[in-house]
């Protein structure tokens, strides 16, 4: 095993790529006798493509609640039996309030994340298109979103010229198990949602949620198929079981070794794209979170999720500063770079996606 993850090591440092085959077999096989092994790969990966800067962002739920979707891991959908809160959109003066929060906090982005199956041209659009441009008015921090699908090029161009930086849809698990997930709209729906992100030339942030029961191989063919999407931002949730939901009633969490060894396999499948340590991280790593940086992550979600408590800024930021990391200062670096040239291997797998 050793001589395997070395080899998958050095073929990723050569521009290789990692296959699905692969992945699962580094998911099923490696226990806590190679677990360093392959830490020691990935934290050599990442400090070659991405550095030793750590990315930072937190979120506001600025629609809470009675969402139409039956996503089974989600304490929001409105057929399940959780006692989440329930608003619709919140007023400008708290996504200011947020903003500024988060940017005392150190994060460089603020993400607006609306419970509902997506965006059309509307009153909902124009309300939250304001809340882009007085958020983005302040100019101190990057405003993202996360408002569910988009199936109209003219919906991702008016985020756009809000002043909207990325947005973000995730894949949540691989295409093989999707229906077991969700059963009111497709992988596919959430593709194409990716592809006019990508149009419209805002950044694109996605990754999933592991630890909903699912194999090692269909992790890792989400691995690889948030690879062919080829995000900017990669968030890696963890199953936060919430008692009501589908998964939460069914699923316990992972144990904290597994999703170190998962963070690791993730970063030789992805090893140009950030990968944020993002929901489920505290209950499911607890005292092992630091190892977390060690095995290939390169971004944070600070702060409380949609409807859980988070860790405080000061612990995270102290951690980062522990393990040798520093976070990224824009001011440091300069204005955001424009979204990333797609491989065109990834172009190609969206159209076969969607032509499927």
């Amino acid at each position: 095993m050793r001589a395997f993850i070395k080899e998958l090591e050095d073929r990723v440092l050569s521009d290789g790529e990692v296959t699905v085959e692969e992945a699962a077999r580094l998911l099923e096989e490696v226990g806590r006798e190679h677990l360093v092994d392959l830490m020691a790969a990935a934290d050599r990966v990442r400090r070659h493509f991405v550095g030793d800067e750590v990315h930072l962002c937190s979120i506001i739920n600025v629609k809470s609640g009675l969402c139409t979707e039956d996503c089974g891991f989600c304490s929001q959908a409105a057929r399940h039996s959780t006692e989440v809160d329930e608003y619709s959109l919140v007023d400008e003066e708290t996504v200011l309030a947020a903003a500024e929060q988060a940017q005392n906090n150190g994060a460089e982005a603020l993400g607006l994340v609306a419970a509902w199956r997506g965006l059309q041209p509307g009153p909902d659009l124009d309300r939250v298109t304001d809340l882009i441009r007085t958020a983005s008015a302040e100019g101190t921090i990057h405003v993202d979103a996360s408002l569910g699908l988009i199936d109209s090029l003219e919906v991702a161009q008016s985020l756009k010229e809000a002043g909207l930086h990325t947005y973000n849809h995730n894949l949540e698990t691989a295409k093989s198990r999707f229906g077991e997930v969700c059963a009111t709209h497709s992988w596919e729906d959430r593709v194409k949602t990716a592809q006019l992100v990508r149009e419209a030339g805002l950044h694109l942030c996605s990754g999933g949620i592991v630890g909903m029961g699912e194999t090692a191989r269909e992790r890792a063919e989400l691995a690889v198929e948030i690879r062919d999407l080829d995000p900017d931002m990669v968030p890696l949730n963890f199953l936060n079981p919430i008692e009501g939901t589908p998964a939460g009633d069914v699923h316990e969490p992972m144990s904290p070794l597994d999703a170190i060894k998962t963070i690791a396999v993730f970063r030789l499948v992805l090893p140009r794209h950030h990968i944020m340590l993002a929901g489920g991280r505290e209950v499911v790593l607890g005292q092992l979170e630091p190892l977390a940086y060690l095995a290939g992550a390169s971004a944070n979600m600070m702060g409380d999720y949609l409807t859980t408590e988070g860790s405080s800024p000061d612990r995270d930021l102290g951690l980062i500063q522990e393990m040798g990391l520093k976070a990224r200062s824009d001011e440091a670096n300069g204005p955001p770079p424009s979204p990333r040239p797609r491989r065109q291997r990834a172009a190609a797998g969206l159209g076969e996606a969607l032509e499927e």
